[in-house]
């Protein structure tokens, strides 16, 4: 799978409504044949910040993702909301979901 984790930095005007500026690209991306997640979190450290962890099922389905409309329309969406380039780690993992954490079992 391709994993993927971006941080936006949002101006403060933009910070609370980040979520509706998203919304349809969020959508566009969830729907796609190959997306196994797109899930947004906020920092808890800074308001400003918002992370995106999103993985694809393999290499072919990432083109797909930045080759759509809805990816290149949420990136002119987002653009005016934010105050600097996102920071992006992308990377190619084995598998198709979530591994469990060992170190923090919780047996049923």
């Amino acid at each position: 799978m391709i994993f993927i984790v971006v941080k936006f930095t949002v101006l403060p005007e933009h910070q609370q409504n980040w979520p509706d500026i998203t919304e349809a690209f969020t959508a566009g991306t969830r729907a796609e044949p190959g997306n196994l997640w797109f899930e947004w979190s906020r920092s808890l450290d800074d308001p400003a910040q918002y992370v995106l962890v999103e993985a694809f099922r393999d290499p072919e389905a990432g083109v797909q993702h930045v080759q759509s409309e809805h990816f290149r329309a949420g990136l002119e969406a987002m653009r005016p909301a934010l105050s600097e380039t996102p920071k992006i780690l992308n990377t190619e993992l084995p598998g198709e979901d979530w591994s469990r954490m060992g170190e923090l079992d919780i047996a049923n």
